[in-house]
């Protein structure tokens, strides 16, 4: 027997990858070698030729499946092992498996015990393709695995291994702001979002939100603090403030035991003063909350928010109150809508008044909703592979002089919100054709925003200079 050693690959790290921070663990706490391989920063072919791997594990979300997909082309030629993909596209696009023959694996759902599943049964020389969670290539044909439960008790799991990412990316080990998340699961069925989609391939499979212990949650936060700089946590959960008895425990106990400030998502119609009074007693500093789009008919018919523009308002404004600062997130070009819509939305916004305005322009991911609907009734002009990131460009058919107007309304979305009284103005600047103009103002104000209101951070000269010369980069 032998340790199986895992290469993680990653294309770049912009961000904390809490998922593969969490497989590592696992996979270490089995005595499995782990190592993560970052293509921005090394010639990752000449790592997994030097390192020679047992696994090579993608996690990959759709609209960066491609660039993945011929990476693993390029390290099988240098490497036997085994290639694994999971992540957001795998699980909803397992059929991805068809489409390339040297993709080995792919594993639908929660990963940490799939995975290590995997690893087990190549160490031992017992790997027969019956693994739950996993779609395999046996021998030119497609096996293909129920799920196994849902991970009930989310304390189980060893904290994250954040050395992993840690030890490669400087700037993500000295910057002074860490993710951490202590939930997984949304009770809600939004029509653009997967979660509907994760309840149906669990269906019967336990309960599909499940929250850790305010105990579990603090431990990470304490070890990360004695291993890491820490000013300033950022908790990931769909929705923060679904437990109440989990919050007032959190509330109480948050500032005495931890004490930095906090962001986390909220939902409108979740909001009232008694959230609010234990988000302020807790620390919290800004939250996250989803308007979508100013339209009720869109909100609450096609994308299935259920909530009144008062909800939205009103929850605003108890959290402005609060001296809270509130980042919202908005969609447009969205189907069957129209930039007369996306205005509606601008203005929802201006009503508000948060902190910044977030927008994005809809992609019809696969097995969500919207995506299906959008697909069955004609509405996209090209297919899963031309799917880009939400700030891109949109794959729907608008007439050219409506979708060049949506394109460029969510770069200059955030600076409407925020002056109204441009919004004349911005209406005709967004006739104008895409110019690297308004992707500058939305990338500097974005940046302003979010580092001086919704993360305020002090940083020192060196943390500017490393996270400008990322910014370049990455842009």
């Amino acid at each position: 027997m032998y340790a199986v050693r895992v290469l993680f690959v990653l294309q770049q790290v912009d961000y904390e990858p809490l998922g593969i921070m969490h497989l590592s663990s696992v996979l270490k706490q089995a005595g499995h070698e782990v190592r993560l391989a970052v293509a921005s920063d090394e010639d990752v072919v000449q790592v997994a030729r030097e390192w020679k791997p047992g696994i090579l594990a993608y996690s990959v979300w759709t609209g960066g499946h491609r660039y993945y997909l011929d990476l693993n082309r390029r390290l099988r030629q240098v490497v036997d092992a085994f290639s694994a993909f999971g992540g957001p596209h795998a699980t909803f696009f397992p059929e991805m498996i068809y489409e390339d023959e040297l993709v080995d694996g792919v594993c639908v759902g929660e990963g940490e015990y799939a995975l290590l599943d995997l690893a087990n049964a190549l160490e031992q020389g017992t790997f027969t393709p019956t693994i739950p969670n996993w779609h395999f290539r046996v021998d030119g044909e497609i096996v293909q695995n129920p799920v196994r439960p849902y991970i009930a008790d989310l304390d189980e799991l060893p904290l994250p291994d954040r050395a992993l990412v840690y030890d490669k990316d400087p700037i993500t080990r000295l910057s002074k702001i860490k993710h951490f998340i202590s939930s997984r699961g949304c009770p809600y069925d939004c029509t653009y979002c997967f979660n509907h989609a994760i309840a149906a391939i669990y269906k019967g499979k336990g309960k599909r939100v499940r929250q850790r212990s305010v105990d579990s949650l603090f431990a990470e936060l304490e070890e990360t603090r004695r291993k890491y700089p820490l000013e300033f946590a950022v908790f990931l959960d769909d929705t923060f403030i679904l437990f109440r008895d989990w919050l007032e425990e959190f509330a109480q106990r948050y500032p005495k035991e931890i004490g930095i400030p906090f962001f986390c998502n909220v939902r409108a119609n979740l909001v009232d003063q008694w959230v609010v009074d234990r988000l302020k007693r807790a620390g919290c500093v800004s939250v996250g909350m989803g308007i979508e789009t100013g339209n009720d008919e869109l909100r609450n018919t096609i994308l299935k928010r259920n909530m009144t523009k008062e909800q939205i308002v009103n929850a605003c404004l108890m959290l402005r109150e609060a001296g809270i600062h509130v980042i919202t997130t908005n969609m447009v070009g969205l189907p069957t809508s129209g930039i007369e819509d996306d205005w509606e939305t601008v203005e929802l916004n201006a009503r508000c008044r948060p902190a910044y305005a977030n927008a994005f322009i809809f992609q019809p991911y696969p097995r969500t909703q919207l995506g299906e609907m959008a697909r069955e009734q004609g509405l996209l002009e090209g297919d899963i592979d031309d799917i880009g990131a939400a700030w891109d460009h949109s794959i729907l058919k608008f007439p050219p002089d409506e979708k060049r107007q949506i394109e460029n309304l969510q770069r200059l979305f955030a600076i409407a919100v925020e002056w109204p009284w441009l919004i004349p103005l911005i209406r005709w600047l967004v006739r104008w054709p895409r110019n690297p103009l308004f992707w500058w103002a939305y990338k500097l104000w974005k940046g302003y925003t979010i580092k001086t209101r919704i993360h305020p951070v002090r940083l020192s000269l060196r943390e500017y200079v490393l996270i400008v010369r990322r910014f370049f980069r990455l842009t």
